[in-house]
């Protein structure tokens, strides 16, 4: 199964009525549920101006991005990245909205929407099913399934694609590997680490029976349950089916021998 963890930065808030632009985008590949290393990444030049809250959140201006390429010369090699995978988003709408903008801007055939290639899960939208009333923002997710994100003083697509990738796996039972220092999770080097051999001459293990005091009580209990109960105690039928069993088993044997 092949997943695309993926973020974007942006001039502004609102692509359709404010012509803000993407200016970043980088995104991580996922397969069976194990980071490959296989990444996108590509700041943009928006051919614009970006806001100035926009730039305290990712510290990108336009001085950074001046000769970068323009969307229209990354939008064939990031389609063919994200292209037949599940891209997973932290707040899927909001990065959909720009790319499917900048898409649009394009006039093209072929993709118009994102979604015209690759199915989309948003892991904000998965965090708030699974911590309901909670802090969900990547920042706290990252507190609660203990990933490093001391790197991360401002937003950058590529930082950010990354950690939630890690926060993802977890968040959805995603220990990596079984031993996550195997050297490369052969099969065989697996084997040698989980096969542990017990000593042939290992003490062997206690078997306790009930006393006659125990089972007594334990009569009494199923006679109580048998008074009340319209079936009688179901522990009782259930073993009376087991000997019942167990002696048709037996005599098939004998018959078979």
């Amino acid at each position: 199964m092949r997943q695309v963890v993926l973020d974007t930065e942006t001039t502004g808030l609102e692509p359709e009525q404010g012509g803000h632009r993407v200016i970043e985008l980088g995104a991580v590949e996922i397969v069976d549920r194990k980071i490959t290393g296989g990444r996108f990444h590509e700041y943009i030049d928006p051919e614009r101006e970006i806001d100035d809250a926009a730039f305290d959140v990712h510290g990108l201006d336009t001085e950074l991005l001046a000769g970068k390429p323009k969307f229209a010369e990354v939008a064939d090699a990031f389609l063919a990245f994200v292209d037949d995978a599940e891209v997973i988003m932290h707040n899927a709408s909001f990065d959909m909205a720009f790319i499917d903008y900048e898409l649009k801007l394009l006039g093209r055939p072929g993709a118009t929407r994102l979604v015209d290639v690759c199915t989309v899960t948003d892991s904000l939208a998965m965090a708030r099913r699974k911590h309901p009333g909670q802090k969900n923002g990547l920042d706290a997710l990252c507190r609660r399934y203990d990933v490093d994100n001391s790197a991360r003083e401002l937003h950058g697509a590529l930082l950010d694609a990354e950690i939630l990738a890690d926060v993802y796996l977890r968040m959805t039972g995603g220990q990596m590997s079984l031993f996550e220092d195997s050297d490369d999770g052969s099969a065989e080097s697996l084997g040698e680490r989980a096969i542990a051999r017990l000593p042939a001459d290992r003490p062997a293990v206690a078997v306790v029976l009930a006393s006659s005091e125990e089972t007594a009580v334990h009569e009494a209990y199923l006679d109580n349950l048998d008074a009340g109960a319209e079936n009688g105690a179901v522990w009782r039928r259930r073993a009376l089916r087991a000997r019942v069993e167990i002696a048709s088993q037996s005599r098939g044997g004998e018959g078979a021998v």
